[in-house]
């Protein structure tokens, strides 16, 4: 079966509650005899062979999650799962298994649990309500019995649950716990610890309350340390009581608070480390122990936002030079642990702990730790600033402008020194720590680029009603904070000497923001760049034995030219700034690496966008380096731009006389950027309406030449044969040079003195072509240094050929502007 949509792969939950992948096959439905019911059967993709045969059975409760994944309990203690491909084919097997059960597929599952009839729900609720065993040691065994029988259903968890509580029977449960151990009664507390795990799994708040009451908590726990599956049983009570270790880093006065955080660590414990991995349909009944830890941790967070005496004790203690180091370590833990609890917090609450922390004074005080020398600490202040960061970055941004407004002849002092304000600017402690970073993988250090980024940038600046919060603060940043990231750039590139890994992977987290920068930021960063001549100290770079350092080097120019701003290109041409890209493109020779695309593809993005002056700066200075390079048409195409801007710069009335033609001829229709460029690109001549011209949009003022560059178009030329140019040959009777594809007819009245000046230089580095027939200036003749191919269009019969890679062409256009014209237009021009 090849069907995609029926291919699944089986899944079998183990003794772990770890799924095991049962093998990959396809499913179908049907009947089996065997069974006598309707079943899904998966053979084995590989040999065939039968995988799993599961009979829909009515009463089965089977579910549909995540699209593509049905799973069911075929027995007890054995779920099954099966993982679609497609799902489309889950929709289609589910529709199956509800149609045997009579249910609408558009449910995520067929029952609940047990499918009880309305007769069946009325006579449950009038009966009385469940009755348990007498709490004793000898029954142990039908008290866990009836726990997991009243599992499945709804109504009689629903009336265990109310007898449990009636009765005080938890209480009894952990007093008979007590008797096992010290009888070393062994089955007696396996059976608990079932009973117990079941009690869970009814999932109500009322049992929590009793389960976790300082009297039973501990008690509860050592229940759950006999799993019956384990040869020996657990030691969570011995880990609580003697590892784990409370300590008050802060006096807490008040006793509930106190009795609270024992209670959330401990419930927490029981969740992460002591209950069993749950099911499939357990993980569904536990939402209530979910419930319980997130309201506590809400509440411990209140309880401690209103405690003014503690928070006032807690800052002036981070802050005081007399604290000893380790008590310093506990208070900033204590505070990132906070910080922690408060994102369970809703967001008008959260907004309300934040406040009261800014308040209280939590910038100034991670200023001072961030100060200090313990690694330790500076790193848990750090995970604190990024929590500011990520819920207000504006609260953070005003602080920082604060701080400098109120040092402001210090922060002038030290801006001429140019020196760091290392103990004024808490945003340049940050950059500080960045830099100086001593994980060999930077860890922190790319922690605390992301939280600058956050801080730069324009996107999550407050519009407020005078817009002054972007101009204000990329004013203070680039003033008292850009020299300070900048600074190990400006260090390491000096001269074009060796940078070690670690170093090198610094320089690139410090070019990715400035990247970032350049493309976020306007006048500021332009300005930079331009004044401290960033840019040439960054292409020193381009050297460096680390490829992804050189080439987030060239990922930093990449986005200056794509901003096609003329004061960056005038800068980069004043400074001969593509002298080390070319050095790299040669030192990188013929291999076909991720620098040689890019450093491809970036005088590509010059030439496609006709960016006139960086064209005429690279061929003039650098021409001689790269017309050699022919396996990609890159460099000969921007030759050729160049060689049509120097012509039209000669002879302004052709140019103007073009300019009238393709305005009043060759009128475009309205279309998207991304559209005409896939045209550009994508279109072959055989595409195009007669007469009509596929142009680059990227700049108005490009004429008909640039319409039939060769060179753009040499993905195409690669796939046209010998062939095809012998036939348009044979077919083309027209005299003289040839025309460009969109000419439809040669007529007698047509003028063709436009020009009569031609050029008979090669464009350097052409390739030459293969023989033709008839000699040069005859009626079918073709120039021996033109393309080896010629595109062909067959529109309403004609044939013209294009593609003429050197000035005959571009003269010979110029001869046959008009020529190129529908007889209709060009009479309605004339006239």
């Amino acid at each position: 079966m090849t069907d995609t949509r029926r291919r699944v792969k089986v899944y079998t939950l183990n003794e772990d509650r770890q799924w095991d992948d049962r093998g990959t096959g396809h499913v179908s439905s049907g009947y089996v005899e065997r069974l006598k019911g309707m079943s899904l059967l998966v053979r084995a993709e590989s040999d065939g062979s039968l995988l799993l045969e599961s009979k829909i059975n009515p009463n089965t409760a089977y579910q549909k999650q995540q699209d593509t994944l049905i799973v069911w309990s075929e027995a007890e203690n054995y779920d099954l799962a099966l993982s679609f491909q497609e799902k489309a084919g889950c929709d289609e097997i589910w529709e199956k298994i509800c149609q045997v059960q009579g249910k609408d597929p558009s449910v995520d599952i067929t029952q609940d649990l047990v499918d009880e009839s309305e007769e069946e729900r009325f006579d449950d609720m009038s009966s009385p309500g469940l009755e348990l065993p007498s709490c004793e040691l000898s029954r142990l065994e039908e008290i866990a019995e009836l726990v997991a029988s009243s599992l499945p259903s709804p109504l009689r968890r629903e009336k265990l649950a109310l007898a449990l509580e009636n009765e005080g029977y938890i209480k009894k449960l952990l007093e008979l716990f007590h008797v096992c151990e010290d009888l070393e009664n062994i089955e007696g507390l396996h059976h608990l610890y079932e009973i117990i795990k079941g009690i869970f799994l009814l999932n109500r708040t009322a049992l929590f309350e009793v389960m976790f009451s300082e009297e039973c908590i501990m008690d509860v726990i050592g229940c759950l340390e006999y799993d019956p599956a384990l040869s020996q049983p657990r030691k969570h009570r011995e880990f609580l009581t003697k590892t784990a270790k409370f300590k008050e880093v802060i006096p807490i006065s008040d006793p509930e608070l106190k009795q609270k955080i024992h209670q959330t660590y401990r419930v927490q414990y029981i969740q992460d480390m002591v209950l069993p991995t749950p099911s499939v349909f357990e993980e569904n009944m536990l939402s209530t122990l979910h419930s319980f830890i997130f309201f506590n941790k809400v509440e411990i967070v209140g309880m401690l936002q209103e405690d003014e005496k503690f928070l006032t004790d807690l800052f002036a203690q981070l802050t005081d030079e007399a604290t000893d180091e380790e008590k310093r370590q506990e208070l900033v833990n204590f505070l990132k642990e906070f910080c922690a609890f408060s994102q369970t917090l809703q967001p008008q609450n959260r907004d309300a702990f934040f406040k009261t922390l800014s308040n209280m004074g939590i910038l100034p005080a991670l200023e001072v730790i961030l100060g200090m020398d313990d690694t330790q600490v500076r790193s848990a202040a750090t995970d604190i600033f990024s929590y500011l960061v990520e819920y207000n970055p504006s609260m953070v941004r005003e602080f920082v402008m604060q701080e400098a407004q109120q040092n402001d002849d210090v922060s002038k002092k030290l801006t001429e020194q140019k020196i760091t304000s290392k103990d004024i600017l808490l945003i340049n402690l940050i950059i500080e720590h960045m830099i100086c970073d001593t994980d060999p993988e930077l860890g922190g250090a790319v922690q605390l680029m992301g939280l600058l980024r956050t801080l730069v940038d324009p996107e999550n600046m407050l519009a407020t009603a005078n817009k002054t919060e972007k101009t204000e603060f990329l004013g203070f940043f680039y003033k008292h904070c850009m020299h300070v990231l900048t600074a190990p750039l400006l260090a390491n590139t000096t001269e074009d000497k060796p940078n070690d890994f670690q170093t090198a992977q610094l320089l690139a987290l410090v070019l990715e923001l400035l990247t970032f920068c350049v493309e976020h930021h306007t006048y500021h960063i332009k300005n930079y760049i331009i004044n401290k001549d960033i840019l040439r100290r960054v292409l020193v770079l381009m050297a460096s034995k680390h490829a992804f350092l050189a080439l987030c080097a060239l990922r930093f120019k990449r986005k200056i030219i794509g901003l096609k701003d003329e004061f960056y290109n005038r800068y980069i041409m004043k400074s001969f700034l593509f002298e080390p890209v070319v050095k790299a493109f040669l030192n990188n020779g013929s291999r076909y690496n991720l620098m040689n695309s890019a450093i491809i593809e970036m005088f590509e993005f010059i030439r496609v966008e006709d960016i006139k002056s960086l064209t005429a700066h690279v061929i003039e200075n650098y021409w001689k380096a790269l017309e050699d390079v022919d396996y990609v048409q890159t460099f000969k195409g921007l030759k050729l731009r160049f060689e049509q801007q120097r012509e039209r710069q000669d002879n302004p009335k052709l140019d103007s006389m073009r300019s009238i033609l393709r305005n009043h001829r060759y009128r475009r229709d309205a279309r998207t950027l991304e559209d005409e460029e896939e045209m550009w690109f994508n279109t072959d001549e055989d595409d195009m309406e007669d007469g009509e011209a596929v142009v680059s949009p990227s700049d108005k003022t490009k004429n008909d030449d640039d319409i039939m560059d060769p060179i753009s178009k040499f993905m195409e030329r690669k796939k046209l044969k010998e062939s095809e140019e012998k036939e348009v040959l044979l077919k083309t009777n027209l005299s003289g040079r040839q025309s460009p594809s969109f000419k439809l007819s040669l007529s007698s009245g047509t003028k063709t003195n436009l020009t009569s000046q031609s050029s008979t230089t090669n464009l350097p580095g052409s390739p030459g072509s293969p023989g033709s027939p008839g000699s040069p200036g005859s009626p079918g003749s073709v120039p021996k240094n033109t393309s080896q191919t010629a595109a062909i269009t067959t529109k309403g019969g004609l044939v013209g050929l294009v593609d003429y890679p050197d000035d005959d062409e571009d003269d010979d256009e110029d001869e046959d502007k008009e020529d190129t014209l529908p007889l209709s237009k060009k009479a309605k021009f004339d006239s």
